[in-house]
């Protein structure tokens, strides 16, 4: 259905293969703690099955992509269907942690330069497939509001199970304030040490103006003295 692209080589495998841990060790502590993530995202949804869900942060350097790659391979191993986007386009990362090719992506799509299926590519991952950034375009937050975007989302609807986005943090940039209405839900990944409250609530207060769901706070880098936890759900309300 979609096409397979070459992927490109890394020079990091190592950061590679930490950053996808749910896929290399899925039977880690840290693995456990995002299924768990997962499940409270799918009891977040009482009308019906979560379609969409957006991943940001405060700031750079949180681990919302991380998070984010690793919550599309979790629901891809209980059988759905799930892509991940990199709408992160002021510094996308997906590529390097899919090792794809990131030459054609969600910006060629949203200009009409090629189509959704032609835009997305197999990842070495059952069940999940990957819509890069695509080249780096010079107005990210105006493709993002734009009416293809509201429609492109429709069609992901009809060909995927879970469609998780990657963007960028809340506090720099406005991206993520835009595409916070259009996902039913969003989860703000924080890290343990070096995101100060201040910026947690500002941002929090930005994604609820914006009319989003808050679905939780995905605390980052914070070992526990029992089984190395290093990620957990709690409540954003």
């Amino acid at each position: 259905m979609f096409k397979k692209r070459k992927g490109v080589s890394s020079s990091n495998r190592l950061t590679h293969i930490r950053s996808l841990i749910s896929h290399k060790k899925p039977k880690s502590p840290i693995s456990e703690q995002y299924r768990t993530i997962r499940t409270n995202i799918q009891f977040s949804s009482i009308d019906g099955e979560m379609r969409s869900v957006m991943v940001t942060s405060t700031l750079a350097s949180e681990g919302k992509s991380t998070t984010a790659a690793n919550l599309a391979v979790v629901f891809a191993q209980q059988g759905k269907r799930v892509l991940l986007v990199d709408a992160d386009m002021r510094k996308p990362s997906v590529q390097y942690t899919f090792q794809l090719e990131n030459h054609i992506g969600l910006t060629n799509v949203l200009a009409k330069q090629t189509n959704l299926a032609s835009g997305i590519q197999e990842s070495h991952v059952d069940n999940l497939w990957v819509l890069t950034s695509g080249p780096i375009p010079p107005n990210p937050s105006e493709l993002l509001a734009s009416q293809a975007m509201e429609s492109l989302i429709q069609e992901m609807y009809k060909q995927f199970d879970m469609v998780i986005f990657d963007t960028p943090p809340v506090l720099p940039v406005t991206d993520s304030h835009i595409l916070a209405n259009k996902c039913e839900g969003v989860l703000l990944v924080v890290r343990s040490g070096q995101t100060e409250r201040e910026a947690v609530l500002k941002a929090k207060d930005i994604l609820q103006k914006q009319q989003g769901k808050l679905l939780g706070v995905v605390l980052n880098g914070r070992p526990q003295e029992e089984g190395n936890y290093y990620y957990y759900y709690g409540s954003g309300q």
